[in-house]
């Protein structure tokens, strides 16, 4: 049973002394009561009240980690049912199947093809996360020689798949180093499972069909030593995989189950590719963990997916942006034009984008709005002629470029008057929407 926030303050220190982060021990105390904060944070409770308190402070869902080195991947770790009430952390990685029954030329091409996928959205990058190699193949030691393939093809973390341990033990004497998640231990060969995960120190899945028996094959699991776990519910259908997402979400966070407090895996039905690209969006959207991708799945399909899930999993209280400054597009000289705009992401590449379009070498000024676009800014108070006045004069503007002139988002046309006189610089009010700088900025230049 889950203490309140009421007993967990009671074993705090009671020093109020804010370096956990939080104003007092007791708003600490409520944070851990609610699953939104870990006891390491404070620096002085005592190793009676770390005992006690473990299992209170845990996270609702344990935090998996699946690979090694700068590729490896976090799930888990969720605290909260809707982004908005906090956010999401870790986004549900995508793994693209790879059958060891298919010839040896057959993996080579859907590797190129896998490394070959790389498209930067808002100056991140957007890519596959894992290779699943599925164990179909009658000679069990494919498995291992189609991993090791994979491997030696790509730096990402593995999804070892097999009705049959063995097979799965062969190919982690190869490739077992790189930590890969294994599958699957079920209620009836749960036993030759935990020994291999716990020799090779794997996560591993665990498979039952329906949250009941799942629950009690991974308290099973979990009594034997095995603590890294990722829950297979096996769902018949997509309106049974998102009931039984959402269940486990609930039961983790909201009444602190333990027994199916871990990430998911869900596997997306082999069929026709862009039926299963609409089944994985939806499991995305809703709590999917792990994503096992059949082989039907290109990435013409994967690529609306990772930009799907790039959007839930960015936090709203935090838009992604850009560092204030001055940048260049193509190679400006001191006659570039100047367009100024905000350091949203989302803007800033898109204006980037647009001015490259044109094909005329400028310089963006970007001015601090905390990551909100134009209109927004603008309306806050945070995109002013103030601040775009002390933004050129941070960044000395003026040592740039020899002319005095401005481009202005035709939005806040407004704000010319005011920043002209600020400044002295002549501000031009420049299109509304920046697919529209092409034209403008060849029209300026013609004139």
């Amino acid at each position: 049973m889950a203490l309140t926030g009421l007993e967990i303050y009671k074993l705090l220190p009671k020093k109020n002394c804010r370096e956990c982060g939080s104003p007092t021990c007791l708003a600490f105390a409520m944070q851990l009561a609610q699953g939104k904060g870990s006891l390491d944070a404070c620096p002085y409770v005592s190793e009676e009240a770390k005992e006690k308190l473990g299992a209170a402070s845990q996270p609702p869902i344990r935090l998996v980690t699946i690979g090694t080195g700068e590729h490896a991947l976090q799930v888990g770790d969720e605290t909260v049912l809707f982004r908005h009430d906090k956010t999401f952390f870790h986004q549900p990685p995508l793994a693209v199947t790879v059958y060891d029954d298919w010839e040896d030329a057959r993996i080579q091409a859907r590797l190129a093809e896998l490394k070959a996928f790389s498209w930067e959205r808002v100056g991140l990058v957007l890519r596959v996360d894992m290779v699943a190699v599925v164990h179909r193949a009658e000679e069990p030691g494919r498995l291992a020689a189609a991993a090791q393939m994979v491997q030696a093809a790509l730096p990402y973390p593995l999804y070892l798949e097999s009705a049959e341990a063995g097979a799965v033990e062969a190919a982690l004497q190869a490739v077992g180093a790189g930590k890969p998640l294994i599958a699957a231990a079920t209620p009836e060969n749960w036993q030759a499972w935990v020994e291999l995960a716990k020799k090779y120190g794997c996560p591993l899945v665990v498979s039952a069909e329906g949250l009941d028996a799942l629950a009690e094959l991974a308290e099973k699991v979990a009594a034997a030593g095995v603590k890294d776990l990722v829950l297979d519910s096996r769902p018949a259908t997509l309106v049974q995989a998102l009931t039984d997402q959402t269940q486990i979400r609930r039961l983790a966070i909201r009444k602190k189950f333990r027994p199916l407090g871990y990430p998911t895996l869900v596997r997306v039905p082999q069929g026709d590719a862009w039926q299963a690209t609409a089944y994985a969006a939806t499991l995305i959207a809703k709590y999917g963990g792990v994503l096992l991708l059949p082989a039907e799945v290109g990435i013409p399909n994967v690529l609306p997916l990772v930009t799907l899930r790039q959007n839930i999993y960015t936090d709203p209280q935090k838009p992604i942006q850009v560092q204030p400054g001055i940048y260049p597009v193509g190679e400006p000289g001191p006659d570039a034009p100047v367009l100024v705009t905000t350091n949203f992401s989302l803007t800033y590449f898109t204006v980037m984008s647009d001015v490259e379009a044109s094909k005329i070498p400028a310089y963006m000024l970007i001015c601090d709005t905390d990551g909100t676009s134009v209109l927004t800014a603008w309306a806050a108070g945070k995109f002013s002629a103030e601040s775009i006045a002390e933004t050129m004069d941070k960044f000395k503007l003026a040592e740039k470029v020899n002319h005095r002139r401005l481009i202005l988002p035709g939005f806040v046309a407004v704000l010319s008057g005011k920043l002209q006189s600020l400044t002295n610089w002549e501000v031009v009010v420049g299109p509304r929407e920046s697919a529209g700088l092409p034209n403008f900025l060849r029209a300026r230049l013609s004139a």
